[in-house]
């Protein structure tokens, strides 16, 4: 009898290789307040967070004025939604990865730390929306990633019990939040990586007792 019922997927740099994206979109709204993140900054420190959390860092860090982060937080959904048509394309093995998957008898959501409208933009431009019985988006809970109540809430939605997920996820915060929500973890290194085999494999060896 197979362990695992449920797969829950992150999006960004695992369905969808937007983490240029993100950085590009947020210094274009920081730009005329004067601040700007390095590449590698924006890797090392705010990779998989919101960008309510990435502003709130940049306030600690860096003074960025707290009556700033709404302004901010605008402009920035502004710049990635207009980005998102040329940016998030339909990929093959993604779309065989969760065809096989639901043929497999799995059932799919997709746990976001993005905006909702994100969320649907970005899975509609990649052909993916089709594919999931739940989206999740750090609207839809109150403690976004490293917390667990993501992937909490849609194993409560979804009706399955935490240690039958398995959560693909790609940074160390995302990470987090899944193993605190007591959950299955296959960490991947970018979209790429993300392939049948890869997530095959894992529940084969969960299967049988083992690490993914």
């Amino acid at each position: 009898m197979k362990r695992i019922d449920a797969i829950l997927f992150d999006m960004d740099g695992v369905l969808i290789d937007a983490r240029h994206l993100h950085y590009e979109a947020l210094n274009a709204a920081l730009g005329p307040f004067g601040l700007e993140i390095s590449h590698d900054a924006h890797l090392a420190n705010f990779d998989g967070l919101s960008t309510r959390q990435k502003l709130a860092i940049l306030s600690e860090t860096r003074g960025l004025p707290a009556g700033l982060h709404g302004l901010i937080n605008e402009l920035k959904q502004k710049f990635t939604l207009a980005k998102i048509p040329t940016h998030c394309r339909p990929v093959f093995h993604h779309r065989y990865l969760l065809s096989r998957l639901t043929q497999d008898g799995y059932r799919l959501a997709l746990c976001s730390n993005s905006v909702r409208r994100t969320v649907d933009e970005m899975i509609r431009s990649a052909d993916l929306d089709s594919f999931f019985e739940l989206t999740l988006s750090n609207e839809d809970i109150r403690s976004p990633k490293p917390h667990p109540e993501i992937y909490l809430e849609a194993a409560k939605r979804m009706q399955v019990q935490p240690d039958r997920c398995l959560v693909v996820e790609d940074n160390v915060n995302g990470i987090r939040s899944a193993t605190a929500a007591g959950m299955h973890v296959i960490e991947v290194a970018d979209p790429d990586a993300v392939t049948y085999d890869r997530v095959a494999s894992a529940l084969e060896a969960i299967a049988r007792g083992a690490a993914p």
